[in-house]
């Protein structure tokens, strides 16, 4: 599994230690050409990932977020695969919202992929858009040539505090 974890750029070597005392000495974390963006690859689910990093005491860290799929940055290829995981989960009953993050210029824009994504969802499956509450986000992580996508639970994106 893959996650995606910010931090201040000044605090981002100390945010490297905190995601391997968390997850284990057997991830691999790397720093990306992103300022305060790490990713970090662990051999488990998503979520006894997610309970790690809740449960580990951080000061360097802000977010972390469950990658499920990395793909190439295609707007076609993110478009198919987010579509792809969203059958497997989101329901016509359902709400969900899309959230990308984008880093780098692969040639479209956060909002092109949120209202593309977003209106397949609608036609497809649905499920109905609640940007405010939703009970599912998709979530579209851009960075440079490759992209994380997941579809989560809000309490899935585990938010923490920095301390100074």
């Amino acid at each position: 599994m893959h996650f995606l974890a910010t931090s201040p750029l000044i605090r981002q070597y100390d945010a490297m230690w905190e995601l391997e005392w968390a997850f284990g000495e057997n991830a691999k974390i790397r720093k990306t050409r992103f300022p305060g963006v790490i990713l970090v690859q662990v051999d488990m689910d998503k979520k006894e990932g997610v309970r790690c990093i809740e449960e580990y005491e951080t000061t360097a860290i802000y977010r972390v977020v469950p990658l499920e799929r990395i793909v190439r940055t295609n707007l076609e290829e993110i478009s198919k695969d987010s579509l792809d995981l969203a059958r497997e989960r989101i329901s016509a009953e359902d709400s969900f919202a899309v959230r990308c993050k984008r880093r780098g210029d692969p040639g479209f824009s956060s909002k092109d992929v949120e209202k593309d994504i977003g209106a397949r969802i609608c036609e497809e499956i649905g499920a109905k858009v609640n940007l405010d509450y939703p009970q599912w986000i998709v979530k579209i992580e851009v960075l440079g040539s490759r992209t994380g996508i997941s579809v989560l639970n809000p309490d899935e994106i585990v938010n923490k505090e920095i301390s100074e």
